[in-house]
């Protein structure tokens, strides 16, 4: 009996139109995010978090929760990217920022962590795969200690 992959059943439930967007975005993250991430559904969405094998004290909103760092997820009017890294570290910020418009032709439309596509075809897929090969585990722990020591 094979155990089913909780991202492939969140996938597996959309409806027809972001299947395929999300399972692209899943394929670019799982290419090029860094080693020592785990892939989790974690607030409902899938996610890619900072396990506590390598990051002990947890999430410290909920330490019982490993460190989240990206999540992507099919909301009623867009698919989200919750990008962790681009929200604590004005570098990845400002990177993101200048490196959008040379990979699709739409405006940015963006929260503090948020990414939103309303239109799944301007998914800048290889941008996205160059955003998540940024920041290793070790590099958003430091990030994450340095923003909740300052709070």
């Amino acid at each position: 009996m094979t155990k089913s992959c909780p991202i492939a059943d969140y996938i597996d439930a959309l409806a027809e139109p972001r299947k395929q967007p999300m399972s692209l975005l899943v394929e670019r993250i799982r290419a090029q995010l860094p080693a020592g991430f785990a892939e989790v559904i974690q607030y409902g969405m899938p996610s890619w978090v900072v396990p506590h094998s390598l990051y002990e004290p947890g999430y410290h909103v909920n330490p019982s929760l490993p460190l989240p760092f990206l999540g992507i997820a099919s909301q009623k009017s867009h698919i989200g990217l919750y990008h962790m890294g681009v929200y604590a570290s004005p570098e990845l910020l400002d990177w993101f920022v200048d490196a959008y418009p040379t990979h699709c032709t739409t405006k940015l439309n963006m929260g503090k962590s948020c990414i939103r596509f309303k239109n799944p075809a301007h998914i800048p897929y290889d941008l996205i795969g160059d955003l998540c090969s940024k920041m290793s585990p070790q590099a958003w722990i430091e990030i994450y200690e340095a923003q909740v020591k300052k709070a």
